[in-house]
Order: C-alpha cells, then structure tokens, then sequence
C-alpha cells in the first residue's frame, strides 16, 4: 500500500479542490443559515463525474478507486460539509450496494442515472424506534403477486427531500427480525411515496434530511434488492463502506477547521504576539495536525483494503470511529484558538464545530463502531 497519492489522484484533487473553491464554497453559509437542499451543485458534480467515482464507466461512473472517492469527499467537505455528505450518501449507500448486490436490469434501470448524477439516491434504513438497532424497523413488505405492498415510515433520511430513488429496507415477517429485512429500490414518483418537511439540525443544515412515508405503496418484485430475506447483509455491507465516506468527510470538515485556525494564529495578535507565538497555541496545532494525518492514513487504509476486495469492517470502523472523534476534537481547538470570535457566526469555525458533531452519530455512532472493532478483535483477529 503507497501512503502518498498516484498522479491521477493527484490531478483529481486539484481538479476537485477548484470545484469545491469556486462552485460549492461560496454557498455554503448560505444553505446552512436557510436549509435550502443544494441541487444544483449535485446537478455540477454530477457532470464532474463525482456522483458515481468508484462506480464502472459502463454504469455512468466515473471509473475510479476508492481512494479517489475519499479525496473527492474530504475536498468536498471541506468548503461545505452539506454538500460532502449528499455525494457521499449518493455514491456509498446509494450506488454501492446497487453495483454489488443488483441485476443486470437493475443497473441499467436505476445505477446507470445514479451514478452519472442524473438522478440522486437515498438510503431508507432508519426509523422511529430503529437506529443503531436496525433488526427493530417496523415497515413491512407484503407480497401480492408480481410486486410488493410496502407500508411504514422512516426518519433522518439524508436527500430525502430531493431523492429521485430510495433504497428501503421494510421486513417480510416480522418474527424473523433481522432474517425477514428484505431491500427494494423505489422511485420516488411511485404512488404511496411522499416525504415530509425538510429537518432543520445543529449542522449539516442542508442535507434534505427528512422522513419517508410509504402507504399501500407497491414495487415490482423485479426492484428487490437481492433475495428475500437479503437485506439486513445488503445494509450491513453497505454501511461499511459509507462509514469510510464519513471519515472523509469528518477529514474535510477538519481541515477547514485547522487550516483557518492555522492562518488565525498568525494574524491576531495578543500582548504584542501573534497568537502562533505561543507555546500553548503551537501545541494545538500540532496535535491538530497529527490527528488529521493519522485519521487521513486510516481512511486510507480501509479504502485500500475495499478496492482489493478484502474484508474491510475492521478497517472501515477505526476509519470512522477515530476520524468523527479527531474531527470533534480539531474544530473544538479551530474554535478555542479563534476565541470569542470563534463564537460567533462572523467565522465558519462555529459551522465547522457544528457540522463536525454528525458524524460520531450516522452511519453508525462511535459506540456502535466501538462493538464492531472490539467483536473483531475478540473473536476475529
């Protein structure tokens, strides 16, 4: 495994990091402040060919490796941690599962206009009484026939608002807990669909965050997602790899963070000091630094360890359990060195340290990450 990135890489971020400056920069107070989902720039991405990086060219992806993808989401996330997580949903929960799992049909249906950003995606797995415990959800799927009859409700659903296709997970026999979850992919212009209003939350404001509702709601059996009964191993192997898309993501939103509070520190100045003077102020910065490496290298790691079709849930876990926490850490430290006017919404640091604070709950919280590493390590290593 390299630890540096090939030139192609390279060229991406650079290419990815203009886009991000240019395009998706400029908005992101913005949305933040009013919820506004930002279609547009998924429309851009999409063009961009950052809708569907790792998905094949034949699908209307991009072609490329999973390191690519993390590179594309921390430069995403790091001028708009909104916008990094809709292309990570899109890309990880959304296009992933349907290149592993999906038919022929299916691909060509639904994965080809995911992946080239001409539809956008949404992963329908939470519920009220369903979150870290997703053997608990309570929609159903009843088959009639050639379709399904789907009928429930989901919460916290990231692009919800704006989806075009939801994957939704309901179960087929509720006795069966998490052996009766089966997956079925659903155009969200199906009768029975609808969604409710956009969440407003602490940060990451502008996500399309919402709940689904399903009534009567029918789907061919055509548009399940593997077999009955698959659906628990569909979200699963799913969520590992959207793990490592949030651990980009949280890399991004950090360095925001470090890079301000680094150029911060050497403006101000305090008792006729600039504040990088300090002793008590390089020691952040350098933790901050060390921290953003090692959560870099391990998001790396698990990313190397996917693309050579290797069992990567260990690797995908420390790479999200250790990049949310050292992300929480960063931007608390961005905020500290800023002082009062960290506070304030005249800087992003305050965005920064907001939208950092998600990413130890989705996707699988810290402690759940937590319960996966130490399964490994106990009965696996």
């Amino acid at each position: 495994m390299k630890i540096e990135l090939t030139e192609e890489q390279k060229l991406l971020q650079e290419t990815v990091r203009r886009f991000a400056d240019e395009v998706v920069r400029p908005r992101a107070k913005e949305i933040d402040e009013t919820g506004e989902f930002p279609r547009s720039f998924f429309d851009q991405a999409g063009e961009l060919g950052l809708a569907g990086v790792a998905m094949p060219e034949e699908y209307g992806g991009a072609g490329m490796d999973t390191i690519s993808y993390c590179v594309v989401i921390e430069e995403i996330s790091r001028a708009c941690a909104t916008s990094g997580v809709i292309l990570s949903v899109n890309n990880s929960l959304v296009c992933d599962p349907l290149l592993k799992f999906g038919t022929e049909e299916q691909k060509q249906e639904f994965l080809t206009p995911l992946a080239a950003g001409r539809k956008l995606g949404c992963f329908a797995l939470t519920e009220p009484g369903a979150g870290s415990d997703p053997a608990g959800l309570r929609t159903t799927a009843r088959r009639d026939g050639d379709d399904y009859v789907l009928d429930g409700n989901k919460v916290f659903i990231t692009n919800g608002t704006d989806a075009d296709v939801a994957l939704v997970f309901a179960s087929v026999d509720m006795a069966l807990k998490h052996k009766g979850i089966t997956c079925f992919i659903v155009p969200a212009d199906t009768p029975g669909y609808s969604h409710g209003t956009h969440e407003f939350k602490l940060g990451v404001n502008a996500s399309g965050t919402t709940e689904l509702a399903f009534e009567n709601l029918r789907v061919p059996a055509k548009w399940r997602l593997g077999g009955e009964g698959d659906g628990f191993k569909v979200a699963m192997a799913t969520l590992d790899g959207g793990r490592i898309g949030i651990a980009a993501q949280a890399i991004g939103i950090a360095q925001a963070a470090f890079e301000e509070a680094l150029a911060y520190s050497q403006q101000r100045e305090q008792f006729n000091q600039h504040l990088s003077d300090f002793q008590a102020i390089q020691f952040y910065l350098a933790d901050m630094a060390t921290e953003l490496d090692a959560a870099r290298l391990l998001t790396w790691k698990a990313a190397w360890t996917k693309e050579n079709a290797r069992r990567y849930t260990l690797e995908a876990a420390q790479a999200k359990l250790f990049a949310s926490e050292m992300a929480q850490r960063v931007t608390n430290k961005a905020l500290q060195i800023h002082g009062g006017y960290g506070y304030t919404k005249e800087y992003n640091v305050e965005r920064y340290f907001r939208d950092a604070r998600i990413t130890e709950i989705y996707e699988g919280t810290s402690e759940i990450q937590k319960m996966v590493i130490a399964d490994w390590v106990l009965n696996k290593a």
